[in-house]
């Protein structure tokens, strides 16, 4: 057996052999697998192999998209056989909300390029005849949904990758992973030792106990399933004899998945009475072994499915596979460099390794060997998740996923499991104050206050909420008077020694300010792809700090790590520093009310030491709001007397406490973007208009620098705008297609109703030689053309005046 490789990838599943054939595909050939049984042992052998690109996230429905594309080319490569089954598939609705969202998800599909459509039930009955449409009131049909071999398609990879240059070795059991001083790895095994440069944990079912050799805890859990195949069915017989096969169904009200297996069905279940397995860690002794039949948990899904499926009650029960799976509390995979350590990479949780495998495996081949993936994969990256998360918060979250899987996923849905979990000194103040609570991070946040005849909670939609109206009376109270909430969702660090400013210079494109002042910059990757959008604040010539998402700061501590520099310490503070933003026309009356310090020659960006009440404070003005404001900082054991000195002086000034939902329709008056809407490392500065926060003349050469000066000389083909939209009741979510002239020419990030200017709002792409202001498009919103035009003069403040004043 070798005894060095530049990567060793632990597990030898479909992700493991997709990720080793990727990186040979990119380039590296001095790349090992080792796999402590057969290839295809743990998940891998008895999943039932279907594939489809459907997901909510459109970089993932991008990454389904490629994995099914690459079967072909895996099978002329290696001349084996992935037993590809190219069927379609149609996924029901049963309700309007069902169908609002697929609706929403063939929107997205248009500018992606993905030839779904939408079926009626009669269109149904004819594709899939095994199909009952009684209630049915719609669905969207997928050419590309279908099935596979998964051993052939797991061997394929594996062959392809040794063609490349990669080596296997099985029965070569992982028994501890040791990091050098230089950041390569020790991966010790019953055959020897290998020294490895980058070590991959693709471990599937034991990819906790391969993180814990290297003392990492990764966020995924095993769940019992449990699909049934059926001997001959008449109706597949006659099929046959006409030469076609059955496509997939997928019924969300049944919790079901159906295929064709043979000339019999396959149906799988995602049961609410659904079973964790190996809770306390998977045995390394578990290989091929199916658990035992439980048709008990399934039973009320069986009786459900003969309703949909009669030719299912008329079917003898064939085989039953009953056997585990990983999840992640999202149900999202987990992948990318594990924050804290060097060259450990992780490709875990993929629960969905068929659909996306081959995204996997080339995101990740990508990341090691190029620096960054081609695309956002914010959604499957391992850095989503923080220090803060634990096996008993993972547990919860991954069966109420399990659950889910089928459920309609709404865009203001908040899920209840295991919750209450981080929470600020407020918790108690603001939740006897009426707050209906979010999270972001694992941490509660309030999105609205159920004041008068507001619903304590908010019902899930696809169309305005009943908390609009709640929102509505935030937002006016913000203009008219002043507004309180707190800033413990921004991402916080702290940026200190002697070479403090000359590592912003170089890891962020903005003017690094000066002492007092605060400024507004991107930060780039090295391919110019938008990392960050930070408000930085100068407090000393050795102290900074940085503000940005708070649900992105491990993936921006990550990348501050990997860009680190002696004389600079970088500290994570997003939850050792919070406080309150006070924002609206009477925001300084009320900091003066409460302060001793002068605040008539505190400018617009400004920042300064103040004593607030008994609170010292960090205090910058600016706010989010694009109104006047301050954000105001505090040690969070201060936090509450903070909040008691600045409400009591605020009711003289009408304060009222506003949540989430009213700060992002706040953000629609000016158009100001939002971090992994309008600003994601899908997109570059100059695509954004976040190249007016570059320093051109600054001579560091800042990361990301020769991209952005290219894009300044030629301008990207698209750009970001801003729409007035005649909506009904519904508004722009994200990423629904804009149409010019009959055509689909860009997309929606993100939109709302702005409640201060009574109009809806949207932001989007369009090509950049189109975008002039009142230029009328359409916008596709729940399957029907709304009328839109483009806007450049924002609906408050346009000149900044109250802003600046």
């Amino acid at each position: 057996m070798k005894t060095t490789s530049r990567v060793v990838v632990i597990g030898g599943g479909v992700v493991g052999c997709s990720v080793l054939y990727h990186l040979t595909k990119l380039g590296w050939s001095d790349v090992m697998l080792l796999e402590r049984s057969e290839l295809t042992s743990g998940s891998t052998w008895h999943a039932a192999g279907g594939f489809h690109t459907l997901n909510g996230d459109t970089n993932m429905a991008a990454l389904q998209g490629y994995t099914i594309r690459l079967y072909k080319e895996l099978e002329e490569i290696t001349g084996m056989s992935c037993g590809l089954h190219h069927v379609g598939g149609v996924t029901l609705a049963d309700n309007q909300d069902r169908f609002d969202m697929l609706l929403a998800e063939r929107a997205k599909h248009r500018f992606m390029g993905l030839e779904t459509e939408i079926v009626t039930p009669e269109e149904i009955a004819k594709i899939a005849p095994v199909t009952n449409i009684d209630g049915i009131i719609g669905g969207l049909y997928d050419p590309l949904d279908g099935h596979l071999d998964p051993s052939g398609t797991t061997h394929a990879y594996a062959k392809a990758a040794r063609m490349g240059g990669a080596t296997i070795e099985t029965h070569c059991m992982v028994q501890e992973t040791t990091q050098r001083a230089d950041g390569t790895w020790d991966v010790v095994t019953d055959k020897g030792t290998i020294h490895t440069e980058h070590l991959v944990n693709a471990g599937g079912l034991w990819a906790r106990e391969v993180g814990a050799m290297a003392g990492v805890y990764l966020p995924l859990h095993p769940m019992e399933h449990q699909y049934i195949v059926t001997e001959d069915v008449p109706l597949i017989l006659d099929m046959a004899k006409d030469g076609k096969e059955h496509p997939h169904v997928m019924d969300p009200a049944g919790e079901s998945y159906l295929r064709q297996e043979g000339k019999g069905l396959c149906i799988g279940f995602y049961e609410q009475p659904c079973r964790p397995w190996a809770v306390d860690g998977t045995s390394w002794q578990f290989g091929h072994e199916l658990l035992p039949d439980d048709f008990d948990k399934i039973e009320d899904s069986i009786d459900f499915a003969y309703r949909r499926f009669p030719d299912l009650e008329r079917a003898g029960v064939k085989s039953v596979i009953h056997g585990p799976f990983t999840f992640a509390p999202d149900g999202n995979p987990l992948v990318g460099p594990v924050p804290g350590l060097r060259n450990y990479w992780s490709a875990c949780g993929v629960m969905a390794g068929f659909s996306q495998g081959g995204g996997v495996g080339l995101t990740l081949a990508q990341w090691m060997i190029e620096g960054e993936p081609e695309r956002d994969v914010m959604a499957m990256d391992v850095a989503r998740f923080g220090k803060w998360i634990s096996p008993g918060y993972t547990l919860p979250k991954v069966i109420e996923n399990y659950q889910k899987r089928f459920s309609v996923s709404y865009p203001n849905e908040e899920l209840p499991a295991a919750r209450p979990n981080r929470t600020t000194p407020m918790y108690d103040i603001f939740s006897d104050m009426g707050a209906v609570w979010g999270q972001q991070f694992g941490l509660e946040v309030v999105n609205y206050f159920a004041t008068g005849d507001a619903p304590s909670y908010e019902t899930p939609s696809f169309r305005r909420s009943d908390a609009f109206d709640a929102t509505g009376r935030e937002v006016r109270a913000v203009r008219g008077a002043v507004g309180i909430n707190e800033v413990h969702n921004f991402g916080k660090f702290r940026v200190t020694g002697p070479n403090a400013r000359a590592w912003l210079n170089r890891v962020m494109a903005g003017r690094v300010p000066q002492a007092g002042r605060v400024s507004l910059t991107p930060m780039l990757s090295h391919k110019g792809k938008l990392i960050g959008d930070f408000t930085m604040s100068c407090l000393s010539e050795t102290e900074f700090q940085l503000t940005a998402s708070y649900g992105s700061q491990a993936y921006h501590q990550r990348w501050f790590d990997q860009n680190a520099q002696d004389g600079v310490r970088v500290e994570n503070i997003s939850d050792q520093r919070n406080g309150f933003q006070i924002a609206g026309p009477n925001a300084r009356k009320v900091l003066a009310a409460c302060t001793r310090s002068d605040l008539s020659d505190m400018r617009f960006l400004d920042v300064r030491r103040l004593t607030v009440g008994m609170t010292d404070c960090i205090v910058q003005r600016v706010s989010y709001t694009g109104d006047l404001g301050y954000e105001i900082y505090c040690d969070p054991m201060a936090q509450r007397q903070l909040w008691w000195t600045l409400w009591e002086a605020g009711q003289a000034h009408g304060m009222v406490p506003f949540g989430m939902r009213a700060m992002m329709s706040l953000r629609l008056d000016k158009f100001f973007g939002s971090w992994m809407s309008e600003f994601s490392p899908d997109y570059t500065a100059a695509e954004t208009g976040l190249d007016r926060f570059i320093s051109w003349k600054k001579p560091e050469d800042f990361i990301g620098r020769a991209v952005a000066e290219a894009e300044r000389t030629a301008p990207p083909a698209r750009t970001l705008c801003a729409f007035e939209v005649d909506a009904d009741d519904a508004d722009v979510q994200g990423y629904e297609p804009i149409w010019l002239d009959g055509d689909v020419v860009g997309f929606c990030t993100s939109g709302g109703y702005s409640h201060h200017a009574e109009k809806s709002i949207a932001q989007g792409f369009l090509p950049r030689d189109r975008a002039t202001d009142g230029l009328a498009v359409q916008i596709e919103i729940l399957g029907k053309m709304r009328d839109a035009r483009v806007i450049t003069t924002p609906l408050f403040d346009a000149d900044g005046a109250r802003m600046r004043c």
